[in-house]
């Protein structure tokens, strides 16, 4: 997601989630034995997801942008006209919207970027979370209304963090505070080259959402929401959305994209806190 220039706008606000405070931390001695991660990637084919490019219609697949070799999710830009990218945003999407989970994504950056592919675009991608239903994004929309958690691998120059936040059409609440601006950086370490890397979040409707990096905490913030409307200083609240893979110009791999839904346990926060305590307590980091 592009970088905006939005200074930091700060605004108090009365409600202060306190539920999940202790969800960093874990202790717990074993992993979980009962809960068991869906895989939304068979590995195989793209049943059960669908892309939306930018100036092309919800399914139409243009240059075959996201295809599935060795195992992987591809997306590939060799197929384009004229090899530009020609700012053709896309995201594929799954068919099936969550509220409450956790899903955990290993990535790769390779190759080369698109030579007409924004700077700011280079090792770029993410996962767009709590999104619009893609039913109903304009034919030259560029991205989702969604919560997006930035993946970004390194220039081999300079730090460079990855599961960073961007609020397209969104806003959110960390530490008591309103923050507008677009993007808000991790505490994460940089990635360079082309090793996979491991994010997982865990999503908790309204209330919560927290990003790690190959088993670490790296980011966590609250109340996720549109952009307000007026003069509003919130806007609506997101209890649910969409999921979706972007594709920003960088050629990347998707090897695994697994959820655990958490709905059942959504309206009991001892079971839930339990829950997962216990899926934390297991660092899983990315094999290479």
């Amino acid at each position: 997601m592009k970088p905006n220039p939005k200074s930091l706008i700060l605004l108090g606000t009365a409600l202060i989630l306190s539920s999940f405070v202790l969800f960093s931390g874990f202790k717990a001695s074993e992993p979980p034995s009962t809960i068991k991660w869906t895989q939304l990637f068979n590995g195989k084919n793209l049943k059960g997801w669908e892309p939306k490019i930018r100036y092309h219609d919800f399914k139409e697949n243009y240059g075959n942008t996201f295809r599935v070799q060795n195992g992987n999710i591809e997306v590939r830009y060799d197929q384009y006209s004229g090899g530009k990218f020609s700012e053709q945003f896309g995201h594929l999407f799954f068919n099936k919207p969550y509220s409450h989970y956790l899903i955990g994504v290993e990535y790769r950056f390779v190759g080369e970027q698109l030579k007409d592919g924004p700077g700011w675009a280079y090792r770029n991608s993410g996962i767009m979370i709590h999104g619009q239903d893609p039913l109903t994004m304009k034919k030259d929309q560029d991205f989702p209304n969604s919560i997006e958690v930035q993946l970004l691998g390194g220039a081999g120059n300079g730090e460079r963090s990855t599961a960073n936040l961007c609020t397209p059409g969104t806003q959110f609440v960390k530490n008591g505070k309103v923050i507008k601006n677009h993007c808000i950086e991790s505490s994460s370490k940089t990635f360079n080259g082309e090793q996979w890397v491991r994010v997982e979040v865990l999503v908790l409707g309204d209330s919560l959402i927290v990003h790690y990096v190959n088993g670490e905490e790296v980011l966590r913030y609250e109340r996720p929401q549109l952009d307000p409307v007026g003069n509003a200083a919130e806007g609506e609240l997101i209890k649910s959305g969409s999921i979706s893979l972007q594709s920003e110009s960088h050629p990347i791999d998707f090897r695994k994209v697994e959820i655990i839904n958490l709905e059942k346990y959504a309206k009991d926060p001892a079971k839930l806190k339990k829950v997962v305590d216990e899926l934390m307590s297991e660092k899983r980091v990315a094999k290479q």
